[in-house]
């Protein structure tokens, strides 16, 4: 292993989920204004592409975006209170998933990761926000990390965060039937990888979630 290798490990450890990573951002935030929807975005580097991609979507709406490239739910959780419960949404919009299958931070049972997904929705709902859960978008296979079957598990892992989301009264907003090419893989013109989003792939998204959103703050 080299030096840098070696400190970037150690600064790894020392933040393992990234909590420097929106500090600042969430320290110059103001409080919501009265009458103002906020959403904030909890997620992976789908998430955090959305805002580099389109980030009209979130300087046009009262939508704050704090996703962190390749997070799994684990790290998203140890983060949930600062990013998410301090900044005061009426709406949180979670995706998050696909990076656990991958093994991205070690080995994760579904079952492991839908009890993140869970904590999360479940301490949002303690603090009076509205839960959106998302499935998981389609990946036939991970370019970074061949062989772990994304294909077989994520449909699996949608039917658990759509069974919870029924049971619990939260929205599962299904990203994937709307973006699956038919073999579980993402539609060619919506990805740039078979993973991650193109310009399309997010204008596809947001005319989902919108309605979405909408709907979550009608709820009681």
């Amino acid at each position: 292993m080299s030096i840098l290798s070696f400190i970037s490990l150690q600064l790894n450890a020392q933040d393992w989920a990234n909590l420097k990573g929106y500090q600042n951002e969430n320290a110059a935030l103001t409080a919501p204004a009265k009458g103002e929807n906020r959403v904030v975005f909890m997620g992976n580097s789908i998430t955090q592409g959305w805002k580099e991609t389109h980030p009209n979507f979130f300087s046009e709406n009262p939508f704050i975006d704090r996703g962190i490239s390749g997070q799994t739910t684990p790290q998203m959780l140890i983060r949930f209170r600062q990013d998410v419960i301090a900044l005061q949404p009426k709406v949180v919009v979670v995706l998050a998933g696909t990076n656990d299958i991958a093994c991205n931070t070690g080995p994760s049972t579904l079952e492991m990761i839908m009890d993140n997904l869970s904590s999360m929705a479940d301490v949002a709902n303690a603090n009076k926000i509205k839960v959106i859960l998302c499935s998981v978008l389609p990946a036939y296979d991970y370019p970074w990390k061949k062989g772990m079957e994304p294909n077989i598990k994520i449909p699996k892992l949608n039917k658990m965060i759509k069974a919870y989301c029924e049971k619990k009264g939260f929205y599962y907003l299904d990203f994937f039937s709307e973006m699956n090419d038919g073999n579980n893989g993402m539609i060619t013109e919506l990805t740039t990888d078979g993973v991650h989003c193109t310009a399309k792939g997010y204008d596809k998204m947001e005319s989902m979630v919108k309605p979405a959103i909408e709907k979550a703050l009608k709820t009681k």
